[in-house]
């Protein structure tokens, strides 16, 4: 098994913050440093540590929705800034899955379990998100129109969503795509501007009546429509 794959599957961190740790130096396998990411672990023989923490495949998934209120950063550590795991109580480490920005709310999910991460991610699984928006200026019926057919951002096409108006200054946009502030961007490319922005769904998680600031742990059949 690849080191930074058994890192994930150990429920330290994502796949991507451990190569990072990797490059880093920080990883030692049977007390040796590696920086290299193509090494390969047996997990029945090996010692995997980072910060002289010893990793270990013998450990209990977690999956956790939170409601993000603003101004959190999804983050494990960020200097200066309030991350999300500071809402967070419990004595498993876990680590977002995917970003939600620092200015926007709504439901984000935690997980150790590196294969979930993944599965939540990857753009080739096609998961829905649903978001709710209020805009600083009436939108139009052209402008939700041009958000469905996809707007050219960050230098490629977004893909087509899935946009129902709510009100004058609010509507509902589905994406099967994450694009940095993606959302923000198109509205902006419109001439408008984002006031608020919620998260309410990621694939067949619903953020419901959660209260803002709180957390659950995901139900069983939630787990098994994902894992």
């Amino acid at each position: 098994m690849r080191l930074q794959k058994y890192i994930s599957r150990a429920g330290f961190c994502s796949r991507r913050h451990a190569e990072r740790y990797i490059l880093e130096g920080k990883v030692r396998v049977n007390g040796e440093v590696i920086t290299q990411l193509g090494t390969k672990v047996d997990p029945q023989k090996d010692h995997v540590e980072i910060d002289n923490t010893l990793l270990s495949l013998d450990q209990k998934n977690v999956y956790i929705a939170l409601n993000k209120p603003e101004g959190y950063v999804t983050s494990a550590s960020q200097p200066g800034d309030k991350t999300v795991m500071e809402l967070i109580d419990i004595n498993k480490r876990v680590y977002p899955v995917g970003r939600l920005d620092k200015d926007s709310k709504g439901l984000l999910l935690l997980t150790n379990d590196g294969n979930f991460h993944l599965k939540l991610t990857h753009p080739s699984y096609d998961h829905e998100k649903e978001y709710i928006v209020t805009v600083a200026d009436p939108i139009p019926g052209g402008a939700l129109r041009a958000l469905e057919k996809g707007l050219r951002i960050l230098g490629a096409k977004t893909r087509p969503a899935n946009v129902q108006r709510i009100s004058r200054y609010r509507f509902s946009i589905v994406l099967k795509e994450g694009k940095n502030r993606q959302i923000r961007r198109m509205v902006r490319k419109l001439g408008n501007r984002v006031v608020e922005l919620k998260r309410i769904r990621v694939a067949d998680i619903h953020l419901g009546k959660l209260p803002e600031g709180h957390w659950r742990y995901l139900s069983e059949k939630e787990k098994n429509h994902l894992v």
